[in-house]
């Protein structure tokens, strides 16, 4: 006689074949999209290898004020940002970011002073900005708290990525591309990466959908199972139509997590900036021509991809984000140690390439920080407004860090490195006290259950392997759906 199956197994292939199929329809579109964000903007730096500052007759520390004015556009659109995030419909969004930046970068190759290049990438920037926060609330609505990590990294990795394909492709257009239509290989280079952006528009308003309940690619039964598989994460609400919460943007400011967040995303991202100072110190200090000299940024890529697919993968094991974290600056505090104690020469160039590569661990970093961020914050406004400060903190790093490193301290740069080491150095610290402001939550929230006759302890099963308990469902929590935030809703369970 055959055993018929038990329900928990049957939920679990459901599952399974749901989560499969965002994974087909949603994920690609974030990692296509972010991957051309990362393209259009690491192109800039290949550029001036190609003749960029000498045609545009950039001087002093115009080019500089360049390849700033991104972030400084990024930093002042996040109230907008968030706003958006929560009042347009995320179909209506996305294309309209991709196209404001893909028109930016097809306008860059025929700016002719330093007034329009300006210009060009100042609107570069304000598209740009909402992109970051938009695909982390995305991802926070489609997936559960234990499939976060690796799907963040599977678009935000794409930084890694971008920078590969940026290198091979300045330089083939850098090389082929000199003089033909009259156009300089720099030029190229930004026409070919903004007509891509623009195409892509059409194909991601046709394929993407706002929410679960309104999904094309789910039958009327899925969407339902879609809804439970997410209740677990107790976050709100997947619906793009709910109301901006003036409240919750209260609460982001008043909760010491937020800021302790934030300093994680300043520090990181101010420290990433030692990657852009000793990638070509080292790289041009071993004699090879700007073509070579390109290609070299290729190893360095790879290196990114694998330390962020790593590190995810890593955190979801182990489902702690906080050791997996610590155990990824003190790689890196390593990493800057060698590159402050070792002499710059030939002879030493072996240990400056070890120590500049565990630098890759700092784009690991910004994975957990996001997935983290998104584990803890409920709420849609709440998590929309947090998302942008992260990236505002992120553009705020990216600004000030290269204030860090001084021509004059050349070609050690050894102040910038010490600054760079006491940044992380604080950063592992305010790792140590998030854990223990997460703790003191959860006791918080366990009183809170226990005053209204609910256990102390819940299953938590936002991040249990299949998303499902041995019922076959998620938690049955009232609060899940209810736009709720994480102080509010007393079954949200901090996560460390």
């Amino acid at each position: 006689m055959l055993a018929l199956p038990r329900p928990a197994q049957s939920n679990i292939a459901k599952n399974r074949s749901i989560r499969r199929r965002i994974d087909l329809t949603i994920l690609p579109l974030l990692v296509w999209v972010y991957f051309l964000q990362i393209l259009d903007k690491t192109v800039l730096g290949f550029s001036a290898i190609f003749g960029l500052p000498e045609d545009l007759g950039l001087h002093g520390n115009q080019y500089s004020l360049v390849g700033a004015i991104a972030p400084i556009a990024q930093l002042a659109i996040q109230p907008v940002s968030s706003w958006l995030i929560v009042r347009v419909p995320h179909r209506v969004l996305m294309p309209g970011l991709v196209l404001g930046w893909g028109l930016a970068q097809t306008a860059t190759p025929f700016c002719k002073d330093f007034a329009q290049l300006m210009t060009a990438r100042f609107f570069l920037g304000v598209f740009e900005g909402g992109c970051l926060p938009l695909f982390s609330v995305i991802t926070g609505h489609w997936y559960t708290r234990e499939e976060q990590p690796l799907r963040v990294a599977a678009w935000y990795g794409t930084n890694s990525l971008g920078t590969v394909f940026a290198a091979l492709l300045s330089f083939g257009l850098g090389r082929l591309g000199e003089g033909h239509g009259g156009l300089g290989g720099w030029q190229w280079i930004f026409l070919s990466t903004g007509l891509l952006t623009v195409i892509t528009v059409p194909f991601v308003y046709l394929r993407l959908d706002n929410d679960m309940q309104s999904a094309r690619f789910l039958t009327e039964e899925q969407r339902i199972m879609a809804l439970e598989r997410v209740r677990g994460n107790q976050t709100g609400s997947s619906s793009t139509k709910e109301s901006w919460k003036w409240k919750q943007i209260q609460e982001v400011f008043l909760d010491i997590k937020t800021w302790l967040f934030l300093g994680m995303a300043l520090g990181n991202n101010l420290g990433a900036q030692v990657t852009v100072t000793f990638g070509p110190l080292i790289l041009s200090g071993l004699g090879y021509d700007k073509y070579t000299t390109t290609l070299l940024n290729i190893p360095f890529g790879v290196m990114q991809y694998l330390v962020i697919v790593a590190t995810a993968w890593g955190a979801i094991k182990i489902k702690l984000k906080a050791p997996t974290l610590c155990v990824m600056i003190l790689i890196i505090l390593a990493g800057l140690t060698t590159l402050y104690t070792l002499p710059r020469g030939q002879e030493q160039t072996g240990g400056l390439l070890a120590g500049f590569y565990c630098l890759a661990f700092i784009f690991g970093c910004n994975t957990l920080i996001v997935s983290w961020i998104l584990a803890n914050t409920a709420g849609q406004t709440k998590r929309a407004a947090i998302m942008s400060l992260y990236n505002a903190a992120s553009s705020t790093g990216n600004i000030i860090g290269p204030l860090l490193f001084q021509t004059q301290d050349a070609p050690a740069y050894l102040p910038g490195l010490r600054a760079t080491m006491g940044v992380f150095a604080v950063m592992f610290v305010i790792v140590l006290a998030q854990v223990g402001v997460l703790a003191r939550l959860n006791r918080r929230q366990e009183k809170m259950r226990v005053e209204r006759g609910k256990p102390a302890r819940i299953a938590n099963v936002s991040v249990a392997r299949n998303g499902v308990n041995e019922a076959g469902t998620g938690v049955h929590g009232e609060g899940a759906f209810q736009d709720l935030t994480d102080l509010e809703n007393n079954e949200f369970v901090y996560l460390y």
